[in-house]
């Protein structure tokens, strides 16, 4: 049985299973995920498993306890005041929404490229080195990535009569 066939004949499943253990519907789904997309990294792993379901069962398991245990220390390391409570997000405003919408309609290169040089304000070089590839692909990115944006967030109203 290939993975796609597992899919779909367990991932209902296992959701609901992984959703009785942790009580969150959201992170259920995320779990069972991840234990697909650990099975997708090692597909000679699935080969030699005699129960795909219960394989991936163990580790949806396992990766929910991982961040249960991952959350209990943020968790205590909060209550403990040894971090700072930022406050409040401040709310999102409508063009906030519409850069992060925008953002999502540009090839992932191109969007993680102007994410860490715009809003994370990384100098062009450590864009470069945190996404193992040249200063010259990173500018040729921001370039794309610029325009592309500037169309896709053009609201002027000669834009919206070209649409009519």
């Amino acid at each position: 049985m290939d993975l796609q066939e597992i899919y779909a004949t367990s991932a209902g499943r296992l959701v609901a299973q992984v959703y009785g253990v942790t009580g969150d519907f959201a992170e259920a789904q995320d779990v069972v995920q991840e234990a697909f997309a650990r099975a997708l990294a090692h597909p000679g792993r699935m080969r030699h498993v005699e129960n795909p379901e219960a394989w991936l069962r163990r580790v949806a398991l396992n990766v929910a306890r991982s961040r249960y245990r991952r959350r209990a220390v943020f968790d205590r390391l909060a209550r403990g005041g040894r971090l700072h409570d930022p406050g409040h997000a401040p709310p999102l405003s409508p063009d906030h929404v519409a850069l992060v919408a925008a953002l999502q309609r540009l090839p992932r290169p191109t969007r993680e490229t102007i994410v860490l040089h715009h809003i994370a304000d990384l100098p062009v070089a450590e864009v470069a080195v945190a996404l193992g590839c040249s200063v010259n692909t990173v500018k040729a990115r921001l370039v794309r990535g610029r325009r592309a944006l500037a169309v896709l967030l053009d609201d002027s109203p000669a834009r919206e009569l070209d649409h009519a």
